[in-house]
């Protein structure tokens, strides 16, 4: 038993160097550990991977979908917009109230869900200041911990105190009971990170990725190929000669210059109800229908000559390019590989539509933008062609082939496009969720997978590749992977040792000395494990000290449980950290030189007010 025990030690302290040096991945260090720990004997292959199936594992990866959603349709901008009108123009004003907001959610919901459901929204606030998301990130996720304090259901933690208390005969914790010394803790938290920002957070603005995905989104590309003033909508009436034909029957680019993008028709099922919109690339076997809506790109005298040849309607003078992008159709730019098979072809010898069923609709050729009789244009090394076409066959294309280069990320744009318009059912679907937890309907891991699974049946997410997508599975396997190291300090011991340990060596500095002991013991394991495996194990330990030192448990206790909820130094001190790790760029050494100051503060500010509220 001592060596599993000096082992455990062996390969924390081990981990921990590791993870400070940033050598390696934090996942793969975590990996290394589980390994570790399995080879060295001190936990079976089931106790090493129990943190896979752990309800706070599949619960962030819930809470991934459902912030996937929140960003997809809009809904974070749109919050991101209503905090940047109440903070004005001044940083400062909207770095503390986006911090008061996080701590006035964080008081009913988890610390991780507050984390996760924040994030693409400071992302957004960040992006529209243009200011880095690491500035507001670590704060966030800070202010969420410190949030754990303010009610008994903000923590775990909290409630398994209160629980021990009542196991003991002693009366629970009320609901506002603690919440003086949350108070305290927020006000504390925002002052610092208030103090600190400009000088500890980091703030390296990475906007070039962030400008040329805008610069290539599809509405920025209508704008750069001059879309707009060459994109018509002409609808069929019933009469209309092309009624039942092809378009390739038609043969309209030839007789008239102009190119039908796609097809916009309303149908119903056979019962008769209401009208569905249906929309799809328009290609030669295309069969025009009565009431078809046609988008048509070209000049507009070459657009009248068509609606006047066949009895034709032209809804109006000119449509919005971003009426080519839907959740079905889309545009996406792409670049001609040095040794592809199209250089020196024609737009028509190519055969672009037939090969990849998709338009060329536009042509950059060294800053000049092509868009009329590109069957005749030449393609040459150096083009970027604008395709459009269904998603699915840009995302092919992106993928399959040698001949040229996808530019962006059409994927996220396809997304985007689904989701578009769906932001009121995504807040309803978040309202939902926080409804759950709050009120303890189902256990929090159900009721964020009901949130993730809705996000995607009610299309907030595109489908189940795209949720896969969007789960940051290096925080997973980083938050599951750490788990098992509360068991192997459980199984060998090494938790109460060294709690008993600090009881005995600081019992002769009376009642203070042992609950500042307590606190800092608990403070340095909750760095390394979850808060809730912590409290767990020093619950009793606490609670023991308490009763031989003839002194109040409820303050050993809640010092326990502030303390555990304290987890800022690391980023595997929680799930939380973990999140905003990756979205923010941070290195493990972010969190020791902002967290490890904030630990200091907070527990000399503890140590007077835990006593204030919870007399010895």
């Amino acid at each position: 038993m001592i060596l599993q025990l000096t082992l455990t030690f062996v390969i924390l302290g081990i981990t921990i160097v590791l993870f400070m040096m940033n050598r390696l991945r934090t996942d793969l260090v975590a990996m290394l550990s589980l390994l570790a720990l399995v080879l060295t004997g001190i936990l079976d292959p089931t106790e090493a991977f129990a943190g896979f199936s752990n309800s706070v594992v599949i619960m962030l990866a819930g809470l991934f979908i459902v912030g996937a959603g929140i960003f997809r349709t809009g809904l974070a901008q749109m919050a991101g917009n209503l905090l940047l009108r109440f903070s004005g123009d001044s940083e400062k004003r909207l770095f503390v109230l986006l911090l008061v907001i996080v701590a006035c959610v964080g008081a009913f919901l988890s610390n991780t869900g507050t984390v996760a459901l924040m994030i693409p929204i400071v992302v957004s606030i960040a992006t529209s200041i243009n200011s880095s998301p690491s500035k507001f990130l670590i704060p966030l996720s800070y202010m969420a911990s410190f949030s754990g304090m303010l009610t008994l259901i903000a923590s775990p933690s909290n409630l398994i105190i209160s629980q021990s208390l009542v196991d003991h005969g002693y009366d629970k914790l009320g609901f506002f009971e603690i919440t003086p010394i949350g108070i305290i803790g927020v006000i504390t938290g925002i002052i610092y990170l208030f103090l600190v920002r400009n000088r500890l957070l980091p703030n390296e603005k990475n906007n070039s990725q962030s400008k040329a995905e805008h610069k290539l989104s599809p509405k920025q590309l209508a704008v750069d190929y001059q879309l707009g003033g060459r994109l018509y909508r002409v609808k069929v009436p019933d009469d209309s000669e092309i009624v039942g034909k092809r378009l390739a029957q038609l043969k309209i680019p030839v007789q008239y210059q102009l190119c039908i993008l796609k097809i916009s028709r309303k149908s119903t099922d056979g019962i008769n109800l209401l009208p569905v919109t249906y929309q799809e690339m328009a290609g030669p076997e295309s069969i025009v229908q009565p009431k078809d809506l046609l988008y048509i790109q070209g000049s507009l005298d070459n657009v009248k000559t068509f609606v006047e040849d066949y009895a034709l309607i032209l809804e109006d003078e000119q449509s919005e390019a971003n009426e080519l992008v839907s959740k079905e159709l889309g545009i996406a730019e792409v670049l001609l590989t040095p040794h592809s098979s199209l250089i020196n072809k024609t737009v028509r010898e190519v055969g672009f539509r037939e090969k990849y069923n998709l338009n060329i609709i536009g042509i950059n050729r060294q800053g000049e933008y092509v868009l009329q009789q590109m069957s005749k244009q030449r393609l040459r090394f150096g083009d970027a062609l604008l395709v459009q076409g269904a998603w699915d066959e840009i995302e092919l294309l992106a993928r399959e082939t040698k001949d040229v280069v996808v530019i962006g990320q059409p994927k996220e744009h396809a997304s985007m496009a689904a989701a578009s318009g769906k932001a009121p059912i995504a807040g309803g679907i978040m309202l939902l969720m926080i409804l759950l937890m709050v009120f303890e309907v189902f256990p929090a891991s159900i009721s964020v997978l009901i949130g993730a699974v809705l996000m995607i049946v009610t299309g907030c997410v595109r489908n189940m590749d795209d949720a896969y997508s969007r789960i940051n599975w290096e925080s997973i396997v980083l938050v599951a992977a750490m788990l098992p190291m509360a068991t192997a300090l459980e199984k060998t011991g090494g938790m109460t040792i060294l709690s008993e340990g600090i009881v005995q060596l600081l019992g002769g500095f009376g009642a203070m000395g042992v609950l500042a002991g307590i606190y800092f013991l608990t403070m340095v394991f909750s760095q390394f494990i979850s808060n809730t495996a912590t409290t767990v194990l020093f619950a009793p330990i606490a609670f023991n000290a308490a009763i031989s030192m003839d002194v109040n448990p409820a303050t050993m206790l809640v010092a326990v449980a502030v303390s555990a909820n304290m987890a800022f130094s690391t980023p595997v001190a929680s799930p939380s950290n973990a999140l905003v790790m990756t979205a923010g760029g941070y290195k493990f050494t972010d969190f020791v030189r902002v967290g490890v100051p904030l630990q200091i503060l907070v527990m000399i500010v503890m140590m007077v007010v835990i006593p204030l509220f919870f007399p010895l």
